[in-house]
């Protein structure tokens, strides 16, 4: 196992409530790469394909004005080669090296995309994607990265469950992935879901839905994912697991210097409207009890 003692040793030490990014995440991107051992990049690359995912969705639809996110894995190149071969090949040849989801998710959109109606089409393939991705990533053979996504699957999803049934929309439309807590926020209706000790964070999760301000929310998931790093990295300060923990810190901080006031009810929107039925009520309520 890779030890990167010249590396950590010199990053400097950040916190959530930084107001000036030490890094951005494609600065860091850039000055790791070089230094990791392969079996490492591999690793860590299952956090940057997040932002190829994005890419690809652009892709597929073809839309225009878009910038491509240049922090994500695979060329803007690559990606459209990849999208014209499925048009016509039921898979990419063995000497480009795209993650296999990939594959399944361009094949699954060329052959079903015509079906959707235009105003769901953007929300379903996004899940879709999501949930292929998280299921992969939770095979990673590093426990730490796996565990990483399998939390934030589960968090994400206590959050959605919440929302589902505080409004009444179908669980089962919006709950992504196949793994325990999934199935179970899909099908029961115990006020835990019935998860039991399927998600240690279950409690805390429970207790930030209940918050009402969405800024405050967002910021307490952060803090418990930021605990989270903090205590699986106790006794692992030059290993992989220590990078990978200052990377995804730094995206939290990242994130939230570039959220403004507007971002909540931003969040609470693309939220409602996802959610098709009653969206319009919901959202004036929303507004008025905010203005």
């Amino acid at each position: 196992m890779s030890k990167y003692y010249y590396l950590i040793s010199g990053l400097p030490a950040i916190s959530l409530d930084d107001t000036k990014p030490v890094y951005t995440i494609a600065d860091f991107k850039a000055e790791i790469e070089p230094v990791l051992s392969v079996w490492d990049r591999n690793t860590v690359r299952w956090f940057f394909l997040k932002y190829d995912n994005r890419n690809l969705l652009e892709r597929l639809r073809n839309v225009s004005g878009k910038v491509f996110d240049g922090r994500g894995v695979f060329s803007e190149v690559t990606l459209k080669d990849v999208c014209e071969l499925m048009k016509t090949e039921d898979r990419v040849p063995a000497d480009v090296s795209v993650p296999g989801y990939f594959q399944t998710f361009i094949r699954e959109y060329y052959a079903r995309f015509e079906d959707l109606p235009a105003e769901e089409s953007h929300v379903l393939w996004e899940d879709k994607l999501s949930s292929l991705y998280y299921s992969e990533a939770m095979k990673c053979r590093n426990k730490f990265m796996s565990s990483w996504f399998e939390m934030n699957l589960n968090i994400n999803n206590v959050m959605t469950a919440v929302n589902c049934r505080n409004h009444g929309f179908d669980r089962e439309d919006y709950i992504i992935g196949n793994n325990e807590t999934a199935e179970q926020l899909r099908t029961s209706n115990a006020r835990d879901f019935n998860i039991g000790n399927a998600f240690d964070c279950l409690t805390e999760v429970m207790q930030i839905s209940e918050e009402k301000d969405l800024r405050l929310r967002e910021r307490c998931i952060d803090v418990l994912r930021w605990n989270w790093l903090e205590e699986h990295t106790l006794f692992r300060f030059f290993d992989i697991e220590s990078v990978i923990a200052y990377l995804l810190r730094l995206e939290m901080i990242e994130r939230w210097l570039t959220l403004d006031q507007a971002s909540g009810e931003k969040t609470f929107r693309k939220l409602v409207h996802a959610m098709k039925s009653e969206s319009s009520e919901i959202l004036e309520k929303f507004k008025e009890n905010n203005k």
